[in-house]
């Protein structure tokens, strides 16, 4: 199996994903990937050669002596927030691993004036107190005035990129056509866009000052081309609002706006109606539930019978994106390899197949629509009558909780949850 994964994704990917996985599932087997890793890294031809730890430790351990010189010389501090070092050692070993996800993204960007470091909770609680630092096992980012949380998954891949995503400019400029459908690809990100005067203007100065308190959740851009705002159909200091996978943008009323103007708008709308499930963020799209459920939908984009189902998912999300009560959180199984069968023998579901269901972030109890094939995909229409069962709570997860002994094989047949396919109450 390792080697069939091997074959498809990257190694650092794999076994960056692998680790996380594993770390969670099975604490056991964190000194035997560490091997691994290690050894399957050494192996690399050059021009290809992945990074590995080259022995330097990079990440200090702050405290109240030090957190004030390490946060003044850096551009950027990244730390990991962490309970007491325990005493069983299949623990340590998972602390280890953790910390090892910071060394080698420390290594990869010891070039990029990024310093990282650990907080321990008990030790040094004075410094966790006065940083703000609160969740344990969470790592924190300290750039200029602003502290902002990585709720991305614990990989240094996923680590690194985020980082780097926070020294970008908050701002990206769109100033040829090129550019513009670039931008307009980016269907499955919130972007906004602004039409400004230029760089001097008073109000993309606000636009700026917005974009840094949502780096590197939100996109914004901006342009100060006539040609581009003609053809994105915005006037001078007007801002739109792209919500994914949604056709048209929503303009932020009022312009010219305030940076409490957009930044209110942008807190009101940016639960979106359809999101997917990204490496980069996925705990902070997971802790946003919708009265401690989720709808989820399981799709490959790469299956045509995944393909199909996703385009159906937009058209729904497309025609009910005014219901504030309405969030569908998209997961690519492709993307999260090592957790299909995790998920496949949580949820009880085949995911080789389209799947749509009713998550309790509680428990992780679900209901799932009952699809008997890849034929029998639901129209548009029959999908938004079983969401509109789901939002009047006629399909719950709480229906489910009898019908364990009827499991066939530990995959769910689905048939007394479904509203789809059969006679309606």
């Amino acid at each position: 199996m390792l080697v069939l994964y091997l074959n498809f994704i990257p190694i650092s990917l794999f076994f960056a994903k692998l680790q996380t996985f594993f770390l969670r599932v099975y604490p056991n087997y964190g000194y035997i990937l560490f091997v691994m890793y290690f050894l399957l890294y050494s192996s690399a031809e050059e021009g290809l050669e992945f990074p590995s730890f080259d022995g330097k430790d990079r990440v200090l351990n702050v405290n109240e002596r030090n957190y004030k010189k390490a946060l003044k010389k850096y551009d950027m501090m990244c730390l990991l927030y962490h309970e007491p070092l325990p005493s069983d050692k299949e623990l340590q070993q998972q602390f280890h691993m953790r910390e090892m996800v910071l060394e080698l993204a420390a290594q990869v960007l010891e070039d990029k004036d990024i310093g990282f470091g650990l907080v321990d909770s008990h030790r040094d609680a004075k410094v966790a107190k006065k940083l703000g630092l609160e969740e344990e096992g969470s790592i924190y980012v300290f750039k200029d005035e602003r502290v902002i949380e990585f709720d991305g998954e614990l990989s240094a891949d996923t680590l690194v990129e985020f980082l780097l995503d926070l020294l970008e400019d908050p701002v990206e400029l769109i100033s040829n056509p090129m550019e513009q459908r670039a931008f307009e690809r980016m269907d499955e990100d919130i972007r906004l866009i602004g039409y400004f005067k230029g760089e001097d203007s008073e109000h993309y100065k606000a636009f700026q000052v917005t974009a840094e308190k949502f780096q590197p959740y939100v996109k914004f851009f901006a342009t100060f081309d006539k040609g581009v705002a003609k053809q994105l159909t915005l006037k001078m200091n007007e801002i739109d609002f792209y919500e994914p996978f949604m056709d048209e943008p929503v303009t932020v009323p009022g312009k010219p706006n305030t940076e409490e103007e957009i930044v209110d708008f942008v807190n009101q709308h940016r639960r979106p109606t359809l999101r997917k499930l990204r490496a980069e963020d996925m705990f902070e799209t997971w802790e946003d539930d919708m009265d401690g459920i989720h709808i989820v939908a399981f799709a490959e984009e790469e299956d045509p019978d995944g393909y199909e189902f996703l385009e159906i998912l937009k058209e729904v999300a497309r025609d009910n994106t005014k219901k504030t009560d309405l969030s569908i959180v998209w997961i690519d199984p492709d993307e999260f390899p090592l957790l299909t069968t995790y998920w496949e023998k949580t949820f009880k579901v085949d995911l080789f197949r389209p799947q749509i269901g009713v998550v309790n972030v509680t428990d992780a109890d679900s209901v799932w629509l009952n699809m008997p094939n890849d034929e029998a995909l639901p129209s548009a229409e029959e999908l938004e009558d079983w969401i509109e069962d789901v939002l009047s709570g006629k399909v719950n997860t709480e229906d489910d909780d009898d019908d364990d002994d009827d499991e066939d094989n530990g995959i769910d047949d689905g048939s007394d949850e479904d509203h789809y396919g059969d006679d309606d109450d």
